[in-house]
């Protein structure tokens, strides 16, 4: 992950996060929803690593949200 892209990386998983709350969902449930380690998505949501578009478009269809709205990132 290229520093430049911190930030965005870091709104990304708090916007994670709070789509995966407001759904009344723990990390393990998305993370098995998901066919990923809650593991993985802790980091995710920490930041702590990329994420492909694939594991994106996942969350969304599981979340149901758009990607739209998971990279609506508020300032």
């Amino acid at each position: 992950m290229k520093n430049d892209h911190k930030r965005n990386y870091k709104q990304l998983g708090l916007n994670i996060a709070f789509y995966r709350k407001s759904c009344g969902m723990s990390q393990s449930q998305l993370a098995e929803k998901i066919n990923i380690s809650r593991t993985h998505m802790s980091r995710i949501e920490t930041s702590e690593c990329a994420v492909s578009l694939d594991v994106v478009f996942d969350i969304c269809q599981a979340l149901g949200i758009t990607p739209k709205e998971l990279f609506d990132f508020r300032q």
